[in-house]
């Protein structure tokens, strides 16, 4: 029993959530940064879809989104200037107990303030981002864990204090405090997520500064380590169920199961952003067949294959090469740029370690010698 628990409180796979985190931020600052020039026509004081509209819908869907507050575009324009603050802080790694939260909130209330512009990129981000808040994703390759290594050892007294004054993090803290109780007050619902996510920030600063609090933070460190790897296993069930259901639901439509559903596709002119190369591969009738067949082969057989790692290693790496042909091919790339980022969850460890290693060793430099006679010599 000793064993299964400190398997349970052990923080489980810290590369696969740092990628993941790396990825998923990625996405998201790329796409609000993409749709800037027509921000305010999909998601602000401009969209067809007008105030009073979009509060009448996200009161049938019970939609949470920040600008319900007000339909002005000051305020529109703060809440997308600080998504995508929060999404590139998230990306290195800043505060990200804080930023992954901000980042949430921010971008369910872009995307649901106008649902119907929205696709399954969109809802991949919107459930993934939830996630994203319950793991423990900065622990390697962030600031966040370049601050975390102290200067100097702590010291050996178990009655000193177990971290150092972070006054950063408290002000932070404090200010977004005040914010929860002048938006929200004391409401239920994602109000009370939000300040229950905000009392267990605070908890983690009093028990880390606090003296002889050694047995807290060990309980407070056991907690975390469960919620973030439950939440990575969520991520694993869900980009399953996405591989699935999608595989499932291709096989019961009649082109798939002829092997030309492709086709069709390739003749559609929103998904050719490349006429020339959409044709080419139309004409390949063998070309397409295989393609179809292989697409819906993938999917199926992708959940089955995770108990074995080689096939499943191949398997992935396969699911990543063609997710990137369909951000070519079919001109949707933060969709399939959100299924690579929630893929490299199941990517192995060791080459996580070394492809860390590789992209962080310093590139050796020539120095500068005297040579025995005098001139410089390089070494």
């Amino acid at each position: 029993m000793p064993a299964v628990l400190r398997a349970v409180c052990t923080t489980r796979a810290p590369y696969q959530a740092a990628v993941f985190r790396i990825g998923l931020a990625l996405v998201i600052a790329a796409f609000l940064l993409r749709e800037w020039p027509h921000r305010r026509v999909l998601y602000g004081d401009r969209s067809p879809l007008s105030f009073e509209m979009a509060l009448d819908l996200a009161r049938l869907d019970g939609a949470f989104s920040v600008l319900h507050w007000s339909g002005g575009r000051a305020w529109f324009e703060i809440v997308y200037a600080l998504t995508i603050a929060s999404a590139l802080a998230v990306l290195v790694g800043w505060r990200t107990r804080t930023t992954s939260v901000l980042l949430m909130v921010g971008l369910m209330s872009v995307e649901n303030r106008n649902p119907l512009v929205g696709d399954g990129g969109d809802n991949v981000l919107r459930i993934m981002v939830i996630y994203l808040v319950f793991t423990r994703c900065a622990q390697v390759w962030s600031l966040d864990a370049r601050r975390a290594r102290p200067a100097h050892p702590r010291p050996k007294d178990p009655k000193a204090p177990l971290g150092t004054r972070d006054t950063t993090g408290i002000v932070l803290w404090a200010t977004i405090g005040l914010f929860l109780l002048v938006a929200f007050g004391w409401e239920t619902g994602w109000p009370l997520v939000l300040w229950l996510m905000w009392a267990i920030q605070g908890l983690w600063y009093a028990v880390d500064r606090a003296r002889s609090g050694t047995e807290a933070r060990a309980l407070l460190d056991a907690g975390a380590a469960m919620l973030h790897n439950a939440a990575m296993l969520t991520i694993a069930i869900q980009v399953c169920l996405i591989y699935a259901t999608s595989g499932w639901y291709k096989v019961q439509g009649s082109r798939w199961q002829e092997g030309s559903a492709l086709h069709y596709v390739l003749e559609l002119e929103y998904f050719t952003p490349w006429p020339w190369l959409s044709a080419f591969l139309a004409a390949h009738t063998v070309l397409v067949l295989l393609l179809s067949y292989g697409t819906v082969a993938l999917q199926v057989a992708f959940p089955f294959t995770l108990a074995n790692r080689r096939i499943k290693n191949a398997l992935l790496a396969v699911m990543i090469l063609e997710h990137a042909g369909i951000a070519v091919l079919l001109g949707i790339p933060f969709f399939s740029l959100a299924m690579i980022a929630c893929d490299a969850v199941f990517l192995p460890t060791a080459f996580l370690v070394w492809l860390g290693a590789r992209c962080t060793r310093p590139r050796r430099r020539p120095t500068v010698t005297e040579s025995p006679a005098g001139a410089p010599a390089t070494v």
